[in-house]
Parts: structure tokens; C-alpha cells; sequence
């Protein structure tokens, strides 16, 4: 299974939903600005953490897998469960991927901003690529 990009998707949303897209990951950011200036920088960065997009687009997944099928005249409700259950695992692989960003970055970024963002950056790919390949690895041995 190889990990593609597809623009073919961009073509299925509706434009009201890129709207509730940019307006709920608009607002969780508002969010995290607000518990960081009452509680600190530290509090709010880890809510600046949660993936902002992803509550309206897990949401938005299910709705399209059930409209897909609605067309074909079946029930798309399990589809579409699944479909956003897989996008949250994708986020969980992502997450454990910025916990190694963030490690590294506090590791380098006294001696070099720049190359902070670059290193950091790197360990999120390949810890990301880790978490989704040891997954893969997993679910192959339990079939």
C-alpha cells in the first residue's frame, strides 16, 4: 500500500464546507490563543496541539462516504464510520509524530532556529512514516 496524493476529493466538497472547515480550525486556534494569554503559553499550546481541521473534516468524511453511496442507492452509514475512523488514526499516527517534532525542536533550537525547523521537521516525517508503517505491520500479522 503505497501513501498517494489525491486531488480528486477536492472536486466532492461543497464550498459550505470548506467554510465550516476554516471557520471551526479558525476557531480552535482563537481558543488556544485565549487559554494561552489566561493560563500561559504552555497550557495553551498544548490545545493549540489538537488538529484544528480535524473535527470538521472527520465529520465531513462520514458525510461524503454516506452521500457516495446514497447515489449507488445503498446505506453508507458504516462506510462513512469507517471512513472517519480511519481519518482519526491518521491523526493519532500525526500526533505521535509532533510529539518527536517537538522534542526535537526544544533539543536543537538554542544553538539554531532554522536548523531546528528543519531537523524537527525530518524526525516528524520519519516518526510519522514509523508509526504508520509499524501500524501497517500490525494489521498484516492480525489478518
Amino acid at each position: 500500500m503505497l501513501v498517494r496524493v489525491s486531488l480528486s476529493s477536492l472536486k466532492v466538497a461543497r464550498w459550505y464546507e470548506y467554510l465550516v472547515r476554516f471557520v471551526l480550525g479558525g476557531a480552535t486556534t482563537v481558543f488556544a490563543g485565549f487559554i494561552g494569554s489566561r493560563f500561559g503559553p504552555s497550557t495553551g499550546g498544548l490545545f493549540l496541539a489538537l488538529p484544528a481541521i480535524f473535527c470538521a473534516s472527520s465529520t465531513l468524511i462520514e458525510t461524503h462516504e454516506i452521500r457516495r453511496k446514497r447515489e449507488a442507492e445503498l446505506d453508507g452509514r458504516l462506510r462513512g464510520k469507517k471512513a472517519a475512523a480511519l481519518e482519526s488514526a491518521g491523526a493519532a499516527l500525526g500526533s505521535i509524530g509532533m510529539l518527536g517534532f517537538a522534542i526535537a525542536f526544544a533539543a536543537i533550537i538554542e544553538r539554531s532556529t532554522a536548523g531546528a525547523f528543519i531537523a524537527a521537521s525530518l524526525v516528524w516525517l520519519l516518526v510519522s512514516v514509523a508509526a504508520w508503517y509499524v501500524r501497517y505491520k500490525c494489521r498484516m500479522t492480525r489478518i
